[in-house]
């Protein structure tokens, strides 16, 4: 019974609610009714066309503001082109061979073209969003008072036909516009959400192919090969060639329209390094000087500038593309080889010539097979051949002496390297692992042509340094022959680091291999270390020394890039040069020790640390070597002291050789070798005898006998000066006589010549005057 009585009463009240509702509703509707009326009343003429200039200038605006840029129509362009390459790519995914090459690179691409779609679909969103936001301004105009009211008064509407008209045309040009825009957004947005649809399907494809690839590739893809079927379709042969090559094709344009920008860098640093290279030949030709490069063992550069650069920039393009199609790969390794083979026309002989022509073919022969040759028995076979020829073929080089190719210890561990690559590819061929037994063949090949395209690599930066060396020395005035060996030797250091680098990177790429190597590298690298509260990761670690070696690595050889080397018989040094060159080598490592801080990520608090620990150690100990290196910094700027002076200190004579940070180096004139502190070449009073110029006074003294006068004797004395050329003739000799009498006469002379060549012009000098006073009958003692 209660239970009844609530449902009751709950009924009643709703009932009574709604009706309440409906009784305000009505309400409401009456008092907006009775605003509209009284607004009717109320407005004039002049609300009426402020109304219409505003819903006139809200859709002139709208039309303006709905209309795409230039930046749009790009972005639509740019997804056109994106559907475009999407068809390319996947077209070649599906018709292409397993070349693991080429997956990597699809992978790449996918990748790259996946973070393209996001972006023109956020760019495409933010579009669709101004769109609606004018819509919601037009929509907006319907909610006005003046405009709801004037939409009632049909005889002001009368009265302003003509606006209304024109408002109209307006209108319906805006929605149509916005319309249009609309469609047009869809339309890409469906398209671009086809393509990641497509892009999501063929990531997993390529993704599956690589992991069968690193995982499962020593897994047995055919049968053994005498299990396999000897037939051969030789109907579909032809079309399957001509559809790969199609696909090859296609994907290569592809990526080389990706990467274009990145070409035209690189070919316009080559350019400019071939005008530099060109310009310093010339140089040299006008001057007469070109035929002792021959002397510095130059071996490419001096046959011209072209070839060399070209192979520089052909390493340079296949280090930054090791994910490019297996195609353009191949082609760019053919178009290095033969270009090697065109530098050492002049130099190789005919059996070294003959190898290197086999290597070739030889990597064309396992490019071709590898990339458009089908799988079957005949090809299993033919490849086994090859490989059993070119192992049969290197073997034999290897145990001639008279091969001056093979004699290179590493050109020789290179061909171990190939040959027993191209014998676990039988292995693997004949149980069955295919593509992996091309792929080592394959590698086996470069690898062994890229250890002499890597030293000729080498050898051409060390000719281009030495070549800036002698151009600039040839400019001062100094032409003869410097310590070149011992210089290349110091330079191939750093160079072979990363020329072996280089190799290591190709070769492994080679092997597929390389990302990864990479990944792991990078994860081992980045794993966060914490001793304290102190964090940091092995590759910070590694990143800050290896900046703070390349600043000491730049600092040490900058000078070579201004013709300056370590040379002590060197007499016109450039001194001003000299102390440039200081100043750049202390900025070059302040630079590299920041440059190292920040890019190692240290935080400052603990650097602060470090200081105070630092002041604490120099306090206590260091100051010796603070003073030191405070005292060569005063050094470098007062320039007091500089490269190539003679100076004395506590009865050390020499000339100074070097100046670092910490001590300076002088070489005495018994060939030894002084090194002193830079503190106390401050705290000691020095003797500088070629501060203002090089020239030092130098004094002879003799005695004559014989029948003459004192004026006859300095015209000889003055004439036999005149026959010495390095005698400083500008500054006038000075004569006096120690002793006089009759027939017997002792005479000092004092002359001026270069500090560096005392010893020489004192005898030469000495030489000349004996002759003199001969050819005149008068006895000399000097």
């Amino acid at each position: 019974m209660l239970k009844k009585s609530f449902i009751l009463i709950s009924i009643i009240c709703t009932l009574l609610l709604q009706l309440f509702y409906a009784q305000e509703q009505g309400q409401q509707k009456k008092e907006d009714q009775q605003k509209v009326n009284l607004l009717l009343n109320e407005t004039t003429d002049g609300d009426y066309l402020l109304a219409i200039e505003k819903v006139g200038e809200v859709l002139q605006s709208a039309y303006i503001n709905a209309e795409f840029t230039a930046d749009v129509y790009l972005v639509f362009g740019d997804i056109s082109q994106t559907d475009k390459n999407m068809d390319i790519i996947l077209r070649s995914i599906k018709a292409a061979n397993l070349n693991v090459r080429n997956q990597q690179m699809y992978y790449t691409v996918l990748q790259q073209i996946k973070k393209k779609l996001d972006d023109q679909s956020k760019f495409i969103n933010k579009q669709d969003s101004i769109q609606n936001k004018i819509q919601e301004r037009i929509t907006a105009l319907g909610k006005d008072k003046t405009i709801l009211a004037f939409a009632k008064d049909s005889m002001r509407q009368k009265q302003f036909a003509k606006e209304l008209l024109s408002l109209g045309e307006h209108y319906k040009k805006t929605t149509g516009l916005l319309s249009e825009n609309a469609k047009l957004l869809n339309e890409k947005k469906r398209i671009i959400l086809d393509n990641k649809t497509a892009i999501f399907y063929a990531l997993q494809t390529v993704e599956e192919r690589l992991q069968k690839s690193e995982i499962d590739l020593i897994k047995k893809e055919y049968p053994l090969l005498w299990k396999t079927e000897t037939s051969v379709a030789k109907s579909n042969l032809p079309t399957n060639f001509t559809e790969k090559i199609e696909v090859e094709k296609d994907v290569t344009l592809y990526y080389l329209s990706q990467i274009i920008g990145g070409l035209v860098i690189i070919s316009i640093l080559m350019l400019m390094l071939a005008l530099y290279i060109n310009a310093n030949l010339r140089y040299l030709r006008k001057a007469g000087y070109l035929k002792n490069l021959e002397k510095l063992n130059f071996s490419f550069l001096n046959q011209g500038a072209f070839v060399p650069v070209l192979v520089l920039g052909l390493h340079i393009i296949i280090l930054y593309n090791l994910s490019a199609p297996a195609v353009l790969t191949t082609l760019l390794h053919l178009t290095l080889l033969v270009s090697v083979c065109f530098l050492f026309r002049q130099n190789w002989q005919k059996n070294s010539m003959h190898n290197w022509l086999f290597l070739i073919v030889l990597f064309s022969v396992f490019s071709f097979i590898s990339l458009f040759v089908p799988v079957s028995f005949l090809e299993r076979s033919i490849f086994i051949l090859i490989n059993i020829g070119a192992i049969y073929y290197i073997i034999k080089q290897l145990k001639n002496s008279d091969n001056n190719l093979f004699k290179l210890s590493f050109f020789r561990w290179a061909g171990f390297f190939f040959v027993c690559f191209c014998a676990f590819s039988i292995i693997f061929n004949i149980f069955g692992r295919v593509s992996l037994s091309h792929t080592l063949s394959l590698t086996a090949t470069a690898a062994l042509t890229q250890v002499i395209a890597l030293s000729v690599l080498l050898k051409i930066i060390i000719e281009i340094i030495l070549l800036q060396i002698y151009r600039t020395r040839v400019q001062r005035g100094v032409t003869t022959i410097f310590d070149h060996k011992s210089l290349s030797d110091n330079l191939k250091t750093p160079f072979i680091m990363i020329t072996g680098y280089m190799w290591f990177v190709v070769t492994a790429s080679n092997l597929n291999v390389w990302n990864g190597i990479r990944e792991a590298i990078t994860s081992m690298l980045s794993h966060p270390i914490s001793i304290g509260s102190f964090t940091f990761t092995m590759g910070s670690v590694i990143l800050f020394f290896a900046l703070i070696w390349m600043a000491h690595l730049l600092q040490k050889y900058v000078a070579y890039f201004f013709g300056e080397i370590e040379d002590e018989d060197e007499e016109n040094i450039n001194k001003r040069q000299h102390s440039r060159l200081l100043i750049i080598r202390l900025i070059l490592l302040i630079g590299g020790y920041l440059l190292a801080v920040l890019a190692s990520g240290i935080p400052l608090d603990k650097i602060s640390i470090i200081i105070g620990a630092l002041g604490v150690g120099v306090g206590l100990g260091l100051q010796g070597i603070v003073s030191n290196f405070v005292s060569g910094v005063i050094l470098i700027f007062d320039r007091a002291i500089r490269i190539g002076d003679i100076i004395e200190l506590n009865s050390q004579r020499g000339r100074v050789k070097s100046m670092d940070l910490r001590t300076t180096k002088i070489n005495a004139p018994n060939g030894s070798e002084i090194i002193i502190p830079n503190g106390s070449l401050l705290s000691q009073n020095i003797t500088n005898w070629t501060y203002t110029n090089n020239l030092k006074q130098v004094e002879i003294s003799f005695s004559l006998i014989g029948n003459t006068t004192p004026e006859d004797i300095n015209k000889i004395i003055h004439k036999a000066m005149a026959a010495v050329p390095l005698v400083e003739h500008s500054r006038s000799c000075q004569i006096y006589y120690n002793s006089l009498s009759k027939d017997n006469f002792g005479i000092l002379v004092k002359f001026w010549c270069s500090i560096y060549r005392t010893e020489e012009v004192i005898s030469d000098t000495k030489q000349s005057l004996f002759t003199h006073f001969e050819t005149d009958g008068i006895e000399a003692t000097i």
